[in-house]
């Protein structure tokens, strides 16, 4: 039987990774500090669904010998996939130590452990689009209402130069660029998955982070909705299950994929723009009250796509759930949720 650790077991991306994994019939040991809200709800589904082969340990990762502990009781590991961290700019900005602490030093905690106790196990590091900047240089244009690449049909590819871009950024690309290197330096089989916009169910998002979820949550429970800048800014979605999809198809191809790094999100053909999101919310009749708008934020990209050539080519791999399917599913189950979202949010 398969040992998976993941961090940040009980957040959004983690509890479905967490989930697929123990479906798989894996042994999940599962990190997390329980810092974010949901995080609770999330795990209590993994305690009361899979409680044999889920082993949850509540941690922080900036505690090196509490990570240790828990390696050296389940060395060896096959598979460790790093999911937590601070995850706002916002944030970043306000408190940039605990950003630095939690997203660079919690890194290396892991890769540390991970080298000392399970030295051949494969590690997924969870990175940003965000390591890449403002990207100022490249063309932006505005096309059909939001803003497009000029020069870019198929998006930013993974040679682009990297060039952080606020404590976040900075945080992120330092543990991006950690674990790139200690496939190199120490032979750890790693992977780097710089993602873009991620959304899904269970997915309890703040205006902070994670916007298609805090839109469509808000909407559902007729919460205001502020637009930072014009809202024009596009971004490439990949819905939950296509990225699970991901991470599962890198660990099947580990040898081949030892090393690399990949832009990972829906590619140039699912692209979605705030005020296109606001208008299918609208005609689905779950956004009741417009928007108001406040100036662009700091550090915030008036576009990011990914290119995803290289990731479908590694392990024959394309989205499945377009913009407009995810985000009825993501109504869908929000509104059976009110409940639980209101307790969230409140």
């Amino acid at each position: 039987m398969q040992k998976v650790l993941i961090t940040g077991c009980a957040g959004f991306i983690g509890f479905h990774l967490s989930k697929y994994f123990l479906e798989a019939g894996a042994t999940v040991i599962g990190i997390d500090n329980l810092s974010r809200k949901g995080g609770e709800s999330n795990l209590q589904l993994l305690l009361d669904n899979y409680r044999n082969s889920f082993k949850f340990h509540r941690e922080d990762i900036r505690n090196f010998s509490g990570l240790e502990t828990i390696f050296k009781r389940y060395a060896p590991l096959d598979l460790v996939i790093h999911e937590a961290a601070q995850v706002a700019v916002t944030t970043s900005i306000a408190n940039p130590r605990e950003d630095f602490e939690i997203n660079a030093l919690g890194t290396f905690n892991l890769l540390e452990a991970t080298r000392q106790h399970s030295p051949y196990a494969f590690f997924e590091f969870a990175s940003t689009n965000k390591v890449y900047g403002k990207m100022d240089d490249l063309g932006v244009v505005e096309r059909g209402g939001r803003y497009e690449y000029a020069d870019l049909p198929h998006g930013v590819d993974e040679t682009y130069g990297l060039d952080f871009h606020s404590p976040y950024g900075c945080s992120k690309g330092a543990a991006d660029q950690y674990v790139r290197d200690y496939g190199r330096i120490y032979g750890l089989k790693t992977a780097v998955l710089r993602q873009s916009c991620i959304y899904g169910t269970r997915q309890f998002g703040v205006e902070d982070q994670g916007w298609v979820a805090w839109f469509t949550i808000a909407s559902v429970l007729d919460k205001p909705i502020t637009i930072y800048g014009d809202g024009k800014q596009g971004r490439d979605l990949l819905w939950i299950d296509d990225l699970v999809e991901v991470y599962a198809g890198l660990y099947r191809n580990a040898d081949k994929v030892a090393g690399q790094v990949f832009n990972v999100g829906g590619g140039s053909s699912n692209v979605l723009s705030l005020l296109e999101l606001v208008k299918m919310l609208q005609d689905a009749g779950a956004m009741r009250r417009d928007p108001v708008t406040s100036a662009w934020r700091h550090g915030d990209q008036k576009i990011f796509v990914c290119d995803i050539t290289r990731l479908s080519a590694a392990i024959q791999w394309a989205p499945t759930v377009s913009p407009r399917q995810g985000v009825a599913k993501l109504i869908e189950w929000s509104a059976a949720n009110k409940d639980l979202l209101g307790r969230m949010l409140a």
